[in-house]
């Protein structure tokens, strides 16, 4: 009996100490210095009222550090990187005794959260009631003495109450929702989509975007309320704005606790509260003006104001459909492409995973039924159903009659117009061939396997629906190529300012006769360029090609280049820190799609000051695509016997060896960060006390421990120092000696947006070498043997 007791006392010991340790540690809604929080354990931050947890969590198929309410199983707040999901065996959450909050993760980088500037021994990381996730600086008494950063500034699809809207003045950070590439049934991608969801603080507005273009307006806001938004969607809802000095943001609180307050936005564009939908800005394209829609700019002449797509389900006829495999396609992309191509009738999506288009044509067939695929079709689709499953002989002899007349008429239409046609055959032959003639000359000169203008033309028109505009309507948009239209010179010729006889102003390209730019680069350039749709990168309108003449129509930038300004002592002061960060990032955004999220892995191989465009806002824009290169997302380096670009932006592997990648661009890209930076020529440093460039001179200033020198003066120390000093680095990182050691435009876009995310330390630069040693030894091959100054261009042309 005694040993009975004793066991039964020992079991108790054990169920005490066991329920205590996993339910305080469950119940803790902080991480201290030392604590870490493991993916392995079942335990979770928890707030302290119970209703939000912190901990690791599989989404789709990828495991992420997220931040959820206890009843919200499929709703997260706050995720730790979007582009970058965890080892599901590895992955810890840490603060160490430094104040370092950070992400550890086996065979992924570490996500670092926060990276004070000198270490805190007092910081404290603890999940709030209000779902929001602090790194606090403690007062020795326990009270809060600073924020040092929060998971409300790194919103992802979801905003609940208390959670912004915005921009922050002081540290450039912008808060917005941003719908996840693909959440529909059992296909979950959380990385960044084509909807977003953001506060316009100048006219008081809430706004969607798709792919950077506002989709749907909610109108001002008056008596607490939103003109587009129904009132039963409001009615517990109480709406903040501030606008100083310090932000300028959007927030709600609910006057009723018990009801669940979650506004998200899913893949599609839908705009919900919780589960009521408050807007469908998949149905906001073309001429949709309705309950805050915004009217398409640009629609094409083919479509009317009833033109609309409608759900429906049956089985296709493949033969006449194509497919775009693209996995950053989602259903809103092919909509907007299907609707500014006049041959497209109707789309579905092509993979199983939500992503990618199938188009039908003119042609396209399909048979109704319930049990089939989820399609849409444009108009009447009626007229497009299979009528071979109708097998009764009426219809089937009604059908032949029909067939015989059509046929008999049609060959009546060929008899005359073989007739015209041979009587007008005299008058056209001299001229075509004379035109065909001189640009099939240029085509076999430059282009193997190209023979004529009419294979030309159709590879171009092929995919997708540029416009041909005739060289008179280009003639008369810039008044015959007057002096008075010309907005400047590149190396392929001129662009003049044009006014299209819609009223619409253009930039016209007009490649010069002499120009180094064929017929290759020519058609590389009006290839990419037309499938390329991101707000960081002009769009190309149309072409145009008469004889020997060879022009391209962009959208017009109001504001010129970027160098048109920062390398001027006047111009420079227009813009201030704030804008040349936000050109920074952009810049930034455009050649993350280029390398990453577009159809085709692209390299641009000209980035430079005078190939960034800014539009009325000073938005940048990257353009001049004629050097691109066109790679498969498998392929990552090529080489070349054909080096082209510009001296000072062109990394050591290219220019000595002609090998070039997508670090090739980050490279470009390190560059220009600098030039922004200073307002100074990487080439413009000619006195004796300095380095032979800007990277130098950069280089130097850092390893003397005073980067923030090299800032323009023209700023006048109106700049956040925290985010020039972080710019400046990540400068330093890009513009490496190996490609290898240099980051990708992720990492890039991370470092710049995230003060923490700094991982690495800069190494001496590409084509460092201080002036005195170059004047003094200028034939030593043993020194400065990457000078930029002894690459040699050949005049062989490269392999398309």
């Amino acid at each position: 009996m005694k040993l009975k007791q004793e066991k039964l006392l020992v079991l108790m010991h054990l169920w005490l100490w066991w329920s205590t340790y996993f339910l305080v540690k469950a119940a803790t809604d902080s991480l201290k210095p030392g604590d870490t929080l493991n993916c392995t354990e079942t335990a979770k931050v928890v707030s302290q009222n119970g209703k939000y947890f912190l901990g690791f969590t599989t989404i789709g198929s990828e495991t992420y550090l997220a931040t959820w309410k206890i009843n919200w199983d499929d709703f997260w707040i706050w995720l730790s990187d979007r582009n970058q999901p965890l080892d599901p065996n590895s992955a810890v959450l840490s603060l160490n005794h430094s104040g370092v909050l950070k992400i550890e993760s086996k065979n992924v980088k570490p996500i670092i959260l926060y990276y004070p500037p000198q270490p805190i021994n007092n910081a404290m990381a603890t999940l709030l009631d209000t779902g929001n996730f602090v790194l606090q600086q403690l007062h020795p008494n326990g009270s809060t003495l600073s924020v040092l950063w929060q998971s409300f500034d790194y919103p992802i699809d979801t905003l609940i109450p208390t959670m912004k809207l915005g921009v922050n003045h002081k540290t450039g950070r912008t808060w917005s929702l941003v719908s996840y590439l693909v959440n529909d049934g059992s296909h979950t991608n959380v990385t960044p989509g084509a909807f977003s969801l953001e506060w316009e603080p100048t006219v008081g507005e809430l706004v969607i975007k798709r792919r950077g273009k506002v989709s749907w307006r909610s109108g001002k806001l008056r008596n607490n309320r939103f003109e587009h938004i129904s009132e039963e969607s409001q009615r517990t809802l109480n709406y903040t704005t501030l606008s100083n000095g310090d932000e300028s943001s959007f927030s709600f609180t609910s006057t009723n606790d018990d009801v669940d307050v979650l506004w998200w936005i899913e893949s599609s564009g839908v705009f919900k509260n919780y589960s009521e939908i408050v807007v469908n800005a998949s149905k906001c394209y073309g001429f949709n003006t309705s309950g805050g829609c915004q009217r398409w700019e640009d629609i094409p002449k083919c479509r009317n104001p009833d033109d609309v797509f409608q759900k429906i389900y049956g089985h296709l006829n493949f033969e006449y459909a194509f497919n775009d495999p693209n996995a950053s396609y989602v259903l809103s992309d092919c909509q907007a492409m299907c609707w500014s191509n006049c041959s497209c009738t109707g789309y579905k999506l092509y993979g199983q995973n939500g992503t990618g288009c199938t188009f039908f044509p003119l042609a396209a067939y399909y048979t109704p039924g319930n049990n089939g695929e989820e399609i849409y079709m444009l108009g009447n689709f009626t007229q497009y159903i299979d009528k071979s499953t109708t097998k009764s002989q009426h219809s089937g002899k009604k059908k032949f009659i029909w067939i015989s007349a059509i046929v008999a008429t049609a060959l009546l239409i060929i008899c005359l117009s073989i007739f015209c046609l041979i009587l007008k055959k005299r008058e056209c032959t001299l001229q075509d061939k004379k035109r065909k003639g001189i640009v099939t000359k240029q085509l076999s000169a430059t282009c193997t396997g190209t023979s004529g203008i009419e294979e030309f033309e159709d590879d171009l028109k092929h995919g997708n629906e540029l416009k041909v505009f005739s060289y008179m309507s280009v003639m008369a948009a810039t008044n015959e190529f007057s002096s008075e239209n010309k907005l400047g010179q590149g190396g392929f010729g001129l662009v003049y300012k044009g006014i299209l006889s819609t009223g619409q102003e253009v930039a016209i390209k007009r490649l010069s006769k002499t120009s180094t730019q064929g017929v290759l680069e020519f058609k590389n350039e009006l290839k990419l360029i037309c499938e390329l749709q991101h707000m960081n990168l002009v769009q190309l309108l149309g072409y145009c090609i008469d004889q020997e003449e060879r022009i391209l129509l962009y959208e017009y930038m109001p504001n010129k280049s970027l160098d048109f300004y920062i390398f001027d002592c006047t111009r420079s002061k227009l813009l201030d820190w704030k804008m040349r960060f936000n050109i920074i990032e952009g810049i930034a955004q455009g050649l993350l799609y280029l390398h990453k999220y577009s159809r085709l892995k692209i390299i641009h191989r000209d980035l430079k000051a005078s190939n960034i465009l800014l539009d009325e806002n000073m938005n940048p824009k990257i353009s001049d695509f004629g050097m691109a290169r066109i790679f498969t997302q498998q392929k990552d380096v090529a080489n070349t016997i054909r080096v082209v670009g510009t001296y000072g932006y062109m990394s050591p592997e290219y220019a000595m060896d002609g090998i070039f990648s997508t670090k090739s661009d980050v490279y470009s890209f390190g560059v220009l960060l600098l030039e922004i930076i200073s307002g100074r020529r990487n080439t413009s440093f000619y006195d004796k006390d300095h380095p032979l460039n800007l990277i130098g001179h950069a280089w130097e200033l850092w390893n003397e421990n005073e980067p923030l020198q090299l800032v323009d003066r023209s700023l006048n120390e109106s700049f956040d120092p925290d985010e020039v000093l972080r710019c400046i680095h990540v400068g330093l990182l890009c513009v490496e000696q190996y490609a290898n050691d240099r980051p990708t435009m992720s990492d890039i876009i991370s470092m710049l947006t995230n003060k923490n995310a700094m991982v690495s330390l800069p190494q001496q630069p590409a084509f460092y070498c201080k002036r005195d040693i170059y004047e003094e030894k200028l034939s030593s091959k043993e020194l400065c043997t990457s000078s930029i100054q002894e690459i040699t261009v050949s005049e062989e042309m490269e392999s398309m």
